[in-house]
């Protein structure tokens, strides 16, 4: 019988954290999520996006929400990919966390991006959630250097750079709402990563290299 392969195995991928659970975005999960942005990330006077994709009313906030998630999958290939994490707490999902390359094979870096509902920021699960990503990224993917950034006023997610080992490396002009706003930008690379104390524990993680880091898909042991 000729070796098959899983048309998906990030569906297989589990990556736990002391208190959270980051699985890649299913359409169950996705709905979940719908709901925690409707019930608010930021107060409306504020954006912390590049993209303000939270001014969307509730009703277009589900449908784009869903239609950005499918094609964020759809487009993971020759080792360029955007893997969307859900985060669960206690089995809930309460935000999400991204983990982006283009041309990774060559580039060897990786950025992040992420949000938590407002009811669980400030609890150090945003630090927790990039600190797990990035130990996949670093340690399973063979990422040398990852990138991350935040806009003006969004010290939240400045502190959990520099928490983790990040530095400064520059920062470019951006219109948000018809504003100008300036995006900080910071590099971390593997030797200056400040691990956590606790460890990661993954599922599924071997058979998602080589799907991400080349686009390649391996096949399944026997």
């Amino acid at each position: 019988m000729p070796m098959t392969a899983d048309p998906w195995p990030l569906r297989h991928l589990v990556l736990r954290t002391p208190r959270l659970e980051l699985r890649p975005d299913d359409d169950d999960g996705l709905f979940e999520l719908i709901e925690v942005a409707r019930a608010g990330i930021h107060p409306p006077e504020e954006m912390p996006f590049a993209f303000p994709w939270t001014d969307a009313g509730p009703e277009a906030l589900g449908p784009n929400t869903v239609r950005h998630h499918w094609e964020r999958r759809a487009s993971i290939v020759g080792g360029s990919f955007v893997v969307n994490f859900l985060v669960r707490l206690d089995g809930k999902v309460i935000g999400e966390q991204g983990l982006v390359a283009e041309d990774f094979p060559i580039t060897r870096e990786v950025s992040t991006g992420s949000w938590l509902g407002r009811a669980c920021q400030g609890q150090g699960f945003g630090t927790e959630m990039r600190a797990a990503v990035l130990m996949f990224a670093f340690d399973h993917l063979g990422a040398e250097t990852a990138r991350s950034s935040a806009l003006d006023g969004n010290e939240a997610s400045a502190a959990v750079s520099r928490k983790l080992g990040y530095r400064p490396d520059g920062t470019r002009l951006l219109v948000v709402r018809g504003r100008r706003r300036v995006e900080r930008r910071f590099l971390l690379t593997a030797q200056d990563f400040v691990r956590p104390k606790w460890t990661l524990y993954t599922e599924g993680a071997d058979a998602c290299v080589p799907f991400l880091a080349s686009g390649q898909i391996p096949p399944v042991k026997p």
